[in-house]
């Protein structure tokens, strides 16, 4: 009698423990952390915003295009005769511009909401 209730016991932990790892996991691939976005313009004009959560390529008019990939975004191609804003290299949400003179194209990233939220310091 003691084995089965033992037995019985280890059964319903496992299956709790299942359950709570199966519930963890769930939330891991459904809860996607706000990385940040990128703002971009052209010619001083808003041209869009796109979270740095989705990896993407994005055309921007005729002359640039930038790719967003892992909360990062670069220039990859330009129009323009330097190819500066390639070189720049890439930026996240903590900040940065990526400038195309030539094209008046300028990519700005934007620290997520939440960022804002939090305590830095204290000053008495």
């Amino acid at each position: 009698m003691m084995k089965n209730r033992n037995k019985k016991e280890v059964l319903f932990l496992a299956g709790v423990l299942l359950a709570a790892a199966v519930l963890w996991m769930g939330i891991r691939l459904t809860h996607r952390e706000d990385t940040g976005s990128i703002l971009i313009t052209v010619d001083g004009e808003e041209y869009g915003i796109w979270p740095l959560s989705e990896n993407q390529i994005i055309k921007i008019n005729d002359t640039n295009v930038c790719e967003i990939e892992d909360g990062k975004v670069r220039m990859v191609e330009a129009e323009c005769p330097d190819h500066l804003c390639i070189k720049q290299g890439a930026i996240g949400a903590n900040g940065g511009l990526i400038v195309c003179l030539p094209n008046r194209v300028v990519i700005q990233g934007i620290a997520p909401e939440s960022a804002g939220d939090e305590v830095d310091g204290v000053v008495n």
